[in-house]
């Protein structure tokens, strides 16, 4: 009895593969399980490479800004390891977000998991010599020789920038360098500059409440080969307070929906120019929920704007 009850809707992906372990008394619930057993998070190819990246990861910003609290950090290694157990990688932070770099580095390190994870951060200055200093510290924090990915974060003193990541790529210092910013405004500058400079990644903001990258952005990185990463996929939690007390709608186990939370990532995720989605969180619930969103179908074209229409008229 204890295992049907477990099995419902909000299941976790570890509790379903701890099931499945207790043998066939678990194969007669849900065939959804069995299927995920051997099904992996689902990945994406950078374009620049065709290195394959998981599709959901995690963003520190304020989640990970906990200095040395022994507690904080400890609830913070348990994201990390479930994060790991569920096959997410990209790990996003920057220098403004206070002691994340530090924090991802000492805890990565604790955990001797560094090597599963993608590093990406950011530099955040203006001026050659202070952006370099920046990105070294940066690199020091986060304990990494090689920096999987360095980004211009809001694109503070591109021009400058620029090229010191394309040195530091042909150098082997950085594997892959890439522009952000996080408001709408900024959209037609990144599409300029994805024409014009071919980043490897550009993040920006996306989500179902807020879809003004769909209108040129994505087709835009698509068309020039540019990998994508998506930020403030919650629209800084707006999309939940909207859906407080609501119930799913039935057609969501159509396309592997159990959660709010899976709802609006795989909304994102059903964009093909989509990379890697990067959901901040602090909570081990949270990015279990989140990484869920990696896995099973996606909605096709009239399931998303069937997806649309619902949240909008909640």
């Amino acid at each position: 009895m204890a295992q049907r009850k477990a099995i419902n809707k909000s299941l976790s992906r570890r509790e379903a593969m701890q099931l499945l372990g207790c043998g066939t008394a678990a194969a007669c619930f849900l065939p959804s399980l069995l299927a995920f057993k051997s099904n992996s998070i689902m990945k994406r190819n950078i374009p620049s490479s065709g290195e394959a990246l998981p599709v959901v990861g995690l963003g520190t910003w304020q989640t990970f800004d906990v200095g040395v609290n022994r507690e904080q950090r400890r609830q913070l290694a348990e994201v990390l390891k479930e994060m790991k157990a569920l096959g997410g990688a990209m790990i996003d932070s920057s220098p403004m977000y206070g002691t994340s770099e530090q924090v991802v580095g000492d805890l990565c390190t604790e955990q001797q998991i560094s090597e599963h994870f993608f590093y990406a951060t950011k530099v955040w200055i203006s001026g050659r010599q202070a952006g370099i200093d920046q990105m070294q510290s940066s690199m020091r924090k986060m304990k990494r020789s090689t920096m999987d990915l360095m980004q211009i974060h809001n694109l503070v003193d591109w021009e400058t920038h620029i090229k010191t990541l394309r040195d530091w790529k042909g150098e082997g210092k950085i594997r892959y360098w890439g522009i952000t910013h996080y408001t709408n405004d900024s959209h037609e500058k990144l599409e300029q500059l994805i024409r014009q400079e071919r980043p490897d990644f550009v993040q920006f903001n996306y989500s179902i409440n807020e879809r003004n990258a769909e209108k040129r952005l994505l087709d835009a990185a698509k068309d020039h080969e540019v990998a994508v990463i998506i930020n403030r996929p919650y629209d800084g939690g707006n999309l939940f307070r909207k859906v407080r007390g609501k119930e799913l709608p039935d057609w969501c186990s159509d396309i592997d929906i159990n959660s709010w939370g899976q709802y609006f990532l795989k909304y994102i995720l059903s964009y093909k120019a989509v990379n890697c989605v990067i959901p901040g969180t602090s909570k081990v619930k949270h990015v279990i929920d989140n990484m869920q969103a990696g896995y099973g179908r996606l909605p096709d074209v009239e399931q998303r704007l069937k997806m649309v229409h619902h949240f909008n008229n909640l």
